[in-house]
């Protein structure tokens, strides 16, 4: 079961992507976090404003995942990519890549523009992007023209040049007005090559340019214009910001890595699709001894692609893959078409093998930290138990408990947990035949005697055909008997174990006044154990388990109306008098006792109705003798 209290202790604080689905495993919401600690947790805190569009959703959640990026960047392009995938019932969905601002650089033009767009289209432009933030786009678009006085008008140059006059930008010295010929055509692409440089990555010229101006301004007291030029310095550097998610040249290429620790490796595996970074998922290899990561690599590949209906043209690796040249033939056949392997070492397709590295090793050292902590909470509980009840080997617990409405339809639940975990295929409920009345003992004792009558029977059944014991519902015996409640409940167990001749320790879980786990009854002593330890919440795990188990058949049988007190039966009877009569004397075998006279001390009941239920309960021919139909 997904604990998303615990879960969210372990989120990093990275930027990424979290996506959070509901109980059908539909994702009902992706989001990008700079921090995915401190923006996943929000969604959970009461304190934290949601809208009721976000509060709707987060009613829906049933568990989260989420993907480490280098940076928030990263995590809006691929949050972009995800939502268009997958089409989140509570996102607001973006069409097309409009969601994707884009400089575009007219290269093919004599004079070259710079240019902002949403769209990458089939012409001899050069691209750049997509980017993060529009503004810093056009901050940059206006700031390259600032610094290298690139034009910005929708002239056909050389065709019209000479035609009008220069204009406005040509005025404040942001351009060098090509359109009049007051700049050669190689004096202007010397500047266009040099913010192509800078959009390719080189921000350094730039930056050391404007930290020039920004310090000259200062120290002339020039601060408004100082502070212009440091808030340019950002938005380069922001938009000078690698970005590896998307590759507008729309390959399709599978991205493999892994993370390996003893004896347990996790391989993580990113799936591009026209450049876009669609998908990714994990898998567990277990039992790799000491085996290097190049063979770990190859039996995954074998592994994974013998199901996979989609190869990809390029599969990327962290190491190179044995038996290299062999296994590109295998795809290649599977695919119709040429599949090669490659390890990258540099560049874009090396950060992004990084990443997936990054997220292997992320998972691996969680689901350990996970393996740890459940061994913890169930296996070291139970070894708590065994020191505080000096008992050796608990591996298997059953627990009892009995629920009912007013002494009638009596049920009773088993609970059962092995190695301090339930084991549900193995939980049991039985409806009470032989008790009438809120009877808990008689009630217990009935569903303990069906419950081992029945596995001694299924034992010798089973013995006689030499088949295995452990495969039996009833045939496997406790090694712990936990009763819900106290001294009691413990003597019930006894008394019915000693009857069926079997030896098994009997713990009570007693409870306070608050109806809390409070200790344990063993041995006619009370056992107080740490309110902090495993073991304690273990004990009230299984405690408070076998009670939802009673609850829920019970109610399940009242939704079924199969619930019939034996007042029912009995003419002039509604609910109201049945509330009435329950209410005053507590349990039916204080109304089957009762003489005329004290019926009617009961409200609403008259001397004619109390009459009718003394001669139901009063004559010997009536067949419902108090046993609940």
């Amino acid at each position: 079961m997904f604990d998303i209290q615990e879960e969210l202790k372990k989120l990093p604080a990275k930027p990424g992507v979290y996506l959070m689905h509901n109980a059908k495993d539909e994702i009902i919401y992706v989001g990008k976090a700079r921090i995915l600690k401190n923006r996943v947790r929000q969604y959970f805190q009461s304190s934290y404003n949601k809208s009721v569009k976000i509060q709707h959703m987060v009613s829906h959640i049933a568990y989260f995942e989420y993907i480490i990026t280098d940076s928030e960047l990263e995590a809006l392009v691929l949050e972009c990519n995800l939502i268009k995938e997958h089409r989140p019932h509570y996102n607001t969905m973006l069409k097309d890549d409009k969601s994707y601002p884009y400089i575009r650089v007219t290269v093919q033009e004599d004079y070259p523009r710079i240019l902002f767009c949403r769209q990458v289209k089939r012409d001899k432009s050069k691209y750049f992007g997509p980017y993060t933030s529009a503004g810093a786009v056009k901050d940059t678009i206006e700031l390259m023209r600032k610094v290298y006085k690139i034009r910005s008008c929708s002239r056909s140059l050389p065709k019209e040049i000479g035609k009008g006059r220069p204009c406005l930008y040509h005025q404040i010295n942001q351009c060098d007005a090509p359109c009049q010929n007051y700049i050669s055509r190689e004096e202007y692409r010397k500047y266009v090559d040099k913010a192509l440089k800078f959009l390719n990555g080189d921000e350094k010229e730039i930056i050391n340019n404007l930290e020039d101006k920004m310090k000259k301004a200062a120290a002339e007291l020039e601060f408004e214009q100082a502070a212009e030029y440091r808030d340019l310095i950002e938005n380069v550097k922001r938009i000078g910001e690698k970005q590896k998610i998307n590759d507008t040249g729309g390959d399709d290429r599978d991205i493999i890595a892994l993370a390996k620790a003893g004896d347990e490796a996790v391989v993580a595996i990113f799936f591009i699709r026209s450049g876009k970074l669609l998908g990714r998922d994990h898998f567990h290899m277990t039992g790799i001894g000491d085996s290097e990561k190049q063979e770990i690599l190859t039996d995954f590949i074998k592994q994974f692609y013998v199901g996979t209906p989609f190869i990809p043209k390029e599969i990327l690796t962290q190491e190179d893959v044995l038996d290299k040249e062999i296994l590109e033939k295998w795809l290649s056949d599977k695919r119709g078409s040429k599949v090669n392997f490659a390890m990258p070492k540099r560049g874009s397709k090396h950060q992004m093998m990084e990443l997936a590295r990054k997220n292997a090793q992320n998972v691996l050292v969680q689901d350990s930290e996970k393996l740890k902590r459940e061994e913890h909470r169930t296996i070291g509980a139970v070894h708590e138990l065994e020191q505080l009840l000096g008992i050796e080997n608990l591996n298997r617990m059953e627990a009892f408990d009995i629920s009912n409405t007013n002494g009638y339809e009596n049920v009773a639940s088993m609970v059962v947990f092995e190695k301090g975990k339930a084991k549900r295929s193995d939980y049991r409920k039985f409806k009470i035949r032989t008790v009438a009345g809120p009877d808990d003992y008689r009630c217990m004792e009935e569903a303990l005697e069906r419950r081992f009558s029945h596995g001694i029977r299924e034992q010798k059944e089973r013995e006689e055909k030499g088949q295995d014991m452990s495969l039996g519902s009833f045939t496997r015996f406790p090694d712990i008997l936990m009763m819900d409640g106290g001294k009691g409940q413990v003597n019930i167990a006894v008394k019915v174990l000693e009857k069926m001749g079997l030896n098994i320790p009997v713990c009570g879980m007693v409870k306070d006044d608050f109806h809390r786990t409070r200790g344990l009854y063993y041995q006619n002593e009370i056992i107080d154990f740490p309110k902090n330890s495993e073991a304690f919440r273990m004990v009230t795990r299984l405690q408070d388990e076998a009670h939802r188990f009673a609850i829920t058949y019970h109610k399940a049988l009242r939704g079924k109306e199969q619930v019939h007190s034996v007042l029912d039966d009995i003419k002039g009877i509604g609910p109201a008098r049945r509330k009435s009569l329950m209410k005053y004397f507590k349990d039916i075998g204080k109304i089957k006792e009762a003489s005329v006279e004290e019926l009617c001390k009961a409200d609403g009941i008259t001397e004619k109705t109390a009459e009718e239920i003394y001669r139901f309960f009063h004559t010997a021919t009536s067949k419902k003798n108090g046993d609940v139909v």
